[in-house]
């Protein structure tokens, strides 16, 4: 009665045997299998939200930029060209960047007033260099941002708020006063809408507005200057040092930033939540694993009199803590590998189970305005479910021991007299 698959063939039967303790046992595994698929569910859609945010603030943000300590650059061309060759830069492009009030230049009924902007004066040429934001125009194109033309590009949720299309006309308050008998008064233009763009981030789609980089340039006085240079670099995730090498290059006597300073506090959050929920969730797996023990202590005092047959025919200790050990972990395996299948199958479609609770409820359950993004992304890591699983598996072993041991010390005499 010796060797190991002995041991696994009991731990088998019992956990095929029917009745309530079958029931106890299936609730226990139903209990980690749902645990380990809502941690990996949870999980995969922080990391696609973190990765959804970045590709799309890398794709209208900077990688890096310099800007003048005055606040812009005078002699742009000559820096420009000296921060081009620099290593790992791939791209430069000047932009004039400043705040302002745009309104319809017709007001429609219901439409919203002025709504403050962030206002981006570009040269469409190099802007398609060192961002991506052209490739998400829904309408029209950056091209069409010519000098002297005075046209806008504008984010989709500013054009709907405002209520305007392509062709309507918008007027733009700038912060620069112009001097009148009557006092100083703020600067007007009226602006053409030719494109309108959509990338999917509230921040952009209500907050940004292209110029032409000449025309931003005179609307807000700065002459043949201009704010900074917009750098692409050949990996985004060096552009701290990357930038500052450019500054050296430069001489000095700029001021540097990139997109990871920038957004810095955003991302280090992002972090921090999902390291309390995997804490918070990995103890709703901790709960359900220790199930488990529960489930053990009751089939140990179930089956007390077969313990102490088994033990008179010969059964070591040892083999009886191994038969019990070896049903827990068969539970916790079980309840691991299901639980796997259905958070990994749940992460793969989570995008596609949003959008259908949302037609079928009639509300929108992943609002931009609130969580920047206006859908619900996954990105599955495997080294991550691997992770959950191992702990998982971890936990639901540790809790077989108690009642093992509980079995491995029952004594054969004292359970049949019992019996």
């Amino acid at each position: 009665m010796n060797g190991f698959s002995y041991e696994w063939r009991l731990a088998r039967r019992s956990l095929g045997g029917g009745g309530f303790l079958s029931f106890i046992s299936m609730v226990a595994l139903g209990g980690i299998a749902l645990g380990v698929a809502v941690l990996i569910v949870v999980l995969s859609v922080m990391n696609g939200f973190e990765q959804e945010l970045r590709t799309r603030i890398l794709g209208v943000a900077s990688h890096a930029t310099i800007s003048g300590l005055e606040g812009n650059l005078p002699d742009w061309r000559q820096q420009l060209l000296q921060a081009r060759s620099v290593k790992g830069v791939v791209a430069v492009a000047p932009y004039v960047e400043d705040q302002g009030l745009l309104a319809s230049a017709t007001p429609q009924a219901g439409g919203a007033g002025p709504l403050g902007t962030v206002v981006r004066g570009i040269d469409p040429a190099a802007e398609v260099t060192v961002g991506s934001l052209g490739e998400h125009l829904t309408a029209g194109s950056l091209a069409a941002l010519q000098p002297g033309a005075w046209r806008v590009v504008l984010g989709k949720q500013l054009a709907e708020e405002l209520q305007v299309k392509m062709g309507d006309r918008v007027v733009l308050v700038v912060p620069r006063g112009t001097a009148t008998p009557a006092g100083v008064m703020p600067r007007l233009r009226r602006l053409t809408v030719a494109g309108i763009f959509d990338v999917g981030m509230y921040e952009y789609d209500h907050g940004l507005v292209l110029l032409n980089l000449q025309d931003a340039a005179r609307l807000y006085q700065l002459g043949d200057a201009v704010t900074g240079l917009r750098l692409a670099l050949d990996d985004p995730f060096q552009a701290g040092s990357r930038v500052h090498e450019v500054a050296v290059a430069l001489g000095g006597g700029v001021y540097v930033s990139d997109w990871s300073r920038k957004h810095a506090n955003f991302f280090r959050s992002i972090q921090v939540t999902k390291g309390i929920l995997f804490v918070i969730l990995l103890l709703v797996v901790g709960v359900a694993a220790f199930n488990i023990v529960a489930t053990l202590v009751m089939v140990v005092k179930e089956k007390g009199n077969d313990i102490a047959i088994l033990r008179t025919l010969g059964a070591t200790p040892a083999a009886v803590l191994r038969t019990f050990m070896l049903h827990g972990f068969a539970l916790g395996a079980m309840g691991t590998a299901a639980g796997v299948l259905c958070g990994v199958l749940l992460a793969w479609n989570i995008g596609a189970i949003v959008h259908g609770l949302e037609w079928l409820l009639g509300t929108t359950l992943v609002d931009g305005r609130v969580y920047l993004i206006g859908d619900l992304p996954s990105r599955i890591i495997p080294g991550e479910v691997l992770s959950v699983a191992l702990v998982a598996l971890v936990l639901a072993t540790l809790s077989t021991l108690y009642p093992a041991w509980r079995a491995s010390r029952l004594a054969p005499a004292q359970a049949l007299r019992q019996e």
